[in-house]
């Protein structure tokens, strides 16, 4: 008798467990909608956590070349100065010399001026040109004097 009230409680156990557990078709879909959506809402907060560190860059990136580009403009004030001392031969050689690098410069400047924020898809290789561009001067800079071009 025991054994027999023992077999049906677990079996009604077994059963009650079944029943609670199984979902209707359209109580799965419900969470497989609820899956999807809370997906969809993750990879928009991604997505916009992206943009605004690539715009964070893009900001961080555009103030570290004007700084470099206004020392380009101090190290073009100082060589005019020097160039002013030197002989008249000398001078027309530097002079011309310092004004290509002088239009790099403006050049360099308005670039990084009119690259748009917007323009997400083309920041890193306008990046990457920008500051190859950017270290060729700063070389042509440092080699002004040893008359290298």
């Amino acid at each position: 008798m025991k054994k027999t009230i023992f077999m049906l409680a677990v079996t009604a156990l077994m059963a009650g467990t079944m029943f609670t557990g199984c979902q209707s078709s359209s109580e799965k879909v419900e969470n497989a909608q609820d899956k999807v959506q809370d997906a969809k809402d993750q990879v928009a907060v991604a997505e916009q956590e992206l943009n605004q560190a690539i715009k964070d860059s893009i900001q961080q990136f555009k103030k570290e070349s004007e700084e470099r580009i206004a020392a380009n403009e101090k190290y073009i004030a100082e060589f005019k100065v020097r160039i002013a001392k030197e002989n008249k031969e000398n001078r027309a050689r530097y002079e011309q010399r310092l004004a290509e690098l002088e239009q790099q410069n403006r050049d360099l400047r308005i670039r990084l001026e009119n690259f748009n924020e917007e323009q997400k898809d083309k920041w890193e290789s306008f990046r990457l040109k920008f500051n190859h561009d950017m270290e060729v001067q700063g070389k042509a800079f440092r080699d002004f004097w040893a008359g290298k071009k």
